[in-house]
């Protein structure tokens, strides 16, 4: 035997469950709205205002004013992706770098995240934040949805959420009204959803040549983090990864995983298909070239020494007169600090050792090198000895 809910108790439940006893939002009328944009002219003015914020992360002199983003959402990209100093422009950071080789996908998720971390800062409570968010991800994609149905958080983060191109604001003579777009409807689906990714423009060749078929300056300007970009034509990008390129990118942050992986999911779809999409011989040279700029690890250190030399000029310079004299020397207090100053750097080297900070000694020159952090407790100690 077998039961059945009933049909309106079913459908009231699921709305509750969903909208907490709400009804949803409901798209304005047709005849109300005029000039809506088609799916088309949307996604582009999506991809548009995703590419402006993307290029104003790598350089804010290629953004039009118009387009820059309310000082809300720069706070957001500054303690993420952006580092600000003094009396300085902001500068991507390794997380930064990291970001824009990234699916468009998770770099709205990492946004999203940082936006709802940062939000009581700003005087919001993230759980309406995130009831908001999710809300607008169930929206009608191409609809148009009134402002005025909006609390003052959701007005206020319907703009910064424009700037971003999750939504479109359009103003009519009496209404004004917002429309969702592609990027809107992906904050409900997964990172690894291969729906929404883009058609590839990268072709790799095997002399490392590389060839990317596309108009966005933003293409070009994520392929010139680790590629030597030759020439631009109109609707061709011609480069070259070269080692002095990756080293550039390793320096910045950026992995060989992470390049090779970029490659291969921008692929264009005539290599797309084939096994593998990056040449192998590519792919084996770039992580050659990190490992090799790994063989070395640079530690801060400091380097003491001279210790006898004030000692063995005075002696020096008693053998050059008499015997006396230098008899004398020998049994001045100046010949007893040349052995105190032997005793003063094995103490040393030991005082390094004993805190796992000593690097290198040489017992004859009197030498030692110890790690950066010792140098302070180094001195502390060297005084103490006097």
């Amino acid at each position: 035997m077998s039961y059945k809910m009933n049909q309106k108790f079913q459908s009231n439940m699921q709305t509750y469950l969903i909208y907490g006893g709400t009804l949803p939002r409901e798209p304005m009328p047709s005849n109300i709205t005029v000039r809506l944009p088609t799916l088309e002219d949307l996604e582009a003015y999506a991809l548009e205002q995703w590419e402006c914020f993307l290029l104003q992360l790598i350089n804010s002199a290629q953004v039009e004013r118009s387009t820059s983003f309310h000082s809300s959402m720069m706070r957001v990209f500054q303690q993420g992706l952006l580092s600000a100093r003094e009396n300085e422009a902001p500068k991507l950071t390794e997380n930064g770098f990291q970001f824009l080789l990234m699916d468009t996908n998770a770099q709205l998720w990492y946004i999203i995240r940082e936006y709802i971390s940062s939000s009581e800062d700003r005087g919001v409570d993230p759980t309406d934040l995130i009831s908001f968010l999710l809300e607008l991800s169930f929206h009608a994609l191409g609809e148009a949805y009134n402002l005025n149905t909006l609390t003052d958080v959701q007005r206020s983060a319907i703009k910064d959420l424009a700037d971003l191109g999750l939504v479109k604001l359009q103003q009519g003579r009496k209404e004004s009204w917002f429309i969702p777009t592609k990027l809107a409807t992906n904050l409900s689906i997964g990172f690894s959803d291969s729906s929404s990714r883009k058609e590839g423009f990268v072709v790799v060749e095997t002399n490392f040549r590389m060839y990317a078929y596309s108009t966005s300056k933003l293409h070009c300007e994520i392929l010139r983090l680790f590629s030597r970009i030759e020439y631009q034509l109109p609707n061709l990008i011609v480069g070259a990864i070269t080692k002095e390129s990756l080293y550039n990118a390793f320096e910045n942050g950026i992995s060989a995983d992470q390049i090779i992986s970029f490659l291969q999911q921008n692929a264009h779809p005539r290599v797309a298909e084939k096994t593998p999409t990056v040449p192998e011989n590519v792919t084996d040279q770039i992580r050659l070239w990190e490992a090799d700029r790994n063989r070395v690890d640079l530690i801060p250190s400091h380097l003491y020494e001279d210790f006898p030399s004030k000692v063995k000029f005075q002696i020096a310079f008693a053998w050059t007169h008499s015997y006396c004299s230098l008899f004398f020397s020998l049994h001045s207090p100046n010949y007893c600090n040349y052995f105190h100053m032997q005793e003063l750097f094995e103490a040393c080297s030991d005082f390094a050792r004993e805190n796992g900070c000593l690097l290198w000694e040489d017992s004859k020159k009197m030498r030692v090198i110890v790690r950066g952090e010792l140098h302070q407790q180094m001195r502390d100690f060297l005084r103490r000895q006097r």
